[in-house]
């Protein structure tokens, strides 16, 4: 009897915003392990896929081995980069020997590792072309977002209707007690429930008001 390969993942949910939550997303894990997976890691992050410093995509990527297979819920959660850009980011994880699990991604890595010569090359320019399509797609979608975004804000303005981003007060004051408390930059980002620039951004905002005005 033949052993049987173990199949890891590696399972990566990312929302943009810090008012969007990731409850939507976390049922991969149990579709990973239902599917026959090892679950070897779940990395969260509260960044924009437009961004390429996300610190727990970094990492992912930095713990991926090889043979193992990225779990994302769509291509757009691993990037909406630029071509490119996304580009060089689905090469490092492809360094690493490892492979994307991502709706709307042809995944022929087993098809071609069994063929040869030119059903080989066919099957994998095939694989090359739907995956640079699908990140074109989630870059483009991302750019009509913020352009409708953009239209919509200036319509507004010129309505006289827009006041501007709401500020959330209870993260706000969340981050100033934890940090205050001693909390690290990444330990209040976890515990307020945002991102570290927020923190950063806020903790550095307080610092400025708390000073006095002769220190200024």
């Amino acid at each position: 009897m033949t052993s049987q390969t173990l199949k890891i993942a590696r399972i990566y949910m990312r929302v943009s915003t810090d008012s969007q939550d990731l409850e939507r997303q976390e049922s991969l894990i149990e579709t990973a392990k239902s599917s026959g997976y090892y679950v070897a890691g779940v990395y969260r992050e509260k960044a924009s896929g437009a961004r390429p410093d996300r610190p727990e995509l970094s990492r992912m990527i930095s713990d991926l081995q090889s043979g193992e297979v990225v779990v994302a819920e769509k291509i757009d959660r691993i990037s909406r980069l630029p071509l490119p850009e996304a580009e060089l980011l689905v090469a490092s994880i492809r360094a690493k020997g490892a492979r994307l699990a991502v709706p709307g991604v042809v995944d022929l890595t087993d098809l071609a590792a069994e063929s040869k010569g030119v059903a080989k090359v066919v099957l994998e320019s095939v694989q090359d072309m739907l995956l640079k399509l699908a990140l074109q797609i989630a870059h483009d979608d991302y750019e009509d977002r913020r352009e409708r975004q953009r239209q919509g804000i200036e319509l507004a303005r010129k309505a006289g209707k827009y006041a501007g981003r709401k500020t959330n007060h209870d993260i706000h004051n969340r981050i100033i007690a934890l940090r205050s408390a001693g909390h690290s930059i990444a330990a209040t980002a976890k515990l307020a429930g945002c991102s570290e620039s927020q923190v950063k951004r806020v903790w550095a905002m307080h610092r400025s008001s708390a000073r006095p005005s002769s220190d200024r």
